[in-house]
């Protein structure tokens, strides 16, 4: 089975390099891209497999991801969704809740986009944002928060019960790791647009978001939908393992492929290309 022969073949390569590590008895060495990249192609062709199965099967599978700020989330999405279709998997990114969306029944905004049959949803960032950030940045009240980690246990079990597969993760990273990070954005122009006055603001609040954290943990992971804490710190290593347990979760099966055999190409019939050669771009590289 192809399912199990990926999974075998990732882990039998874990645990060699984790046999490498303890002998060593040093740090976790660093993981190549070479390496990453050649566990990252298991995934991703596992990645594939379910994807058919859950378009075949009708399988409603809502994926959340939530952390402090630089811990990774988009990047673990990225690496989801980069060689599947976006017809089956959707990437879920809700802006600032307008006036209206304030005024609504709080998970209201979020029902429209949970998974229908033969969907995968990823959310970045979910519901949850407010036991986090709308909290802890004083977006809502302490009472609108303690309502919320009261009754998301009810709506999740209702999803559960609907029939879909709800996964939640939650991304942690160190304090130093999460400070080298916010600084490697300060001057660097490909992440500029990652660094706002609110991440400032969040990053001198980390105790308060840890206390959140908790108490969010304590209220919402349940039997039914618990929560998955996943060690950031080394981004490679942390996507690998999020998508290798994601895989788990599912109990997908792979598909039977049929022998695919390319087709001759038919005959010009005296066709000629004309010159295209003006509407061709520069080649600057």
């Amino acid at each position: 089975m192809a399912k199990k022969k990926g999974r075998d073949e990732a882990a039998a390569r874990a645990s060699s390099a984790a046999a490498g590590e303890e002998a060593g008895a040093g740090p976790a060495r660093k993981m190549k891209r070479k390496e990453y990249e050649r566990q990252m192609r298991i995934l991703h062709g596992e990645l594939v497999a379910m994807q058919e199965w859950v378009r075949d099967s009708g399988a409603k599978i809502c994926v959340v991801f939530e952390g402090r700020d630089t811990a990774g989330k988009g990047g673990v999405i990225k690496r989801i969704t980069e060689r599947v279709s976006p017809r089956v998997f959707r990437v879920i990114a809700l802006p600032a809740p307008t006036e209206r969306e304030k005024s609504q029944m709080y998970v209201q905004r979020y029902l429209s986009h949970f998974p229908a049959a033969g969907e995968v949803v990823i959310f970045d960032r979910s519901w949850y944002n407010r036991a986090g950030v709308e909290r802890v940045m004083g977006f809502c009240s302490e009472d609108e928060a303690f309502r919320f980690l009261r009754l998301v246990p009810l709506v999740e079990r209702a999803m559960v019960d609907a029939g879909i597969i709800l996964l939640k993760y939650w991304l942690e990273v160190g304090q130093d790791e999460q400070t080298r990070r916010i600084e490697s954005r300060i001057d660097d122009p490909r992440k500029v647009w990652k660094l706002s006055p609110m991440d400032l603001e969040s990053y001198s609040r980390w105790y308060e978001y840890s206390r959140a954290r908790d108490e969010m943990f304590a209220a919402t992971s349940t039997e039914f939908a618990p929560w998955y804490v996943a060690d950031s710190n080394d981004k490679k290593r942390a996507r690998l393992n999020i998508i290798s347990h994601l895989l788990d979760q599912i109990p997908y099966e792979s598909p039977a492929r049929e022998p695919v055999v390319l087709p001759a190409r038919e005959k010009p019939r005296g066709y000629r290309e004309p010159d295209h050669s003006g509407l061709y771009i520069p080649a600057t590289y």
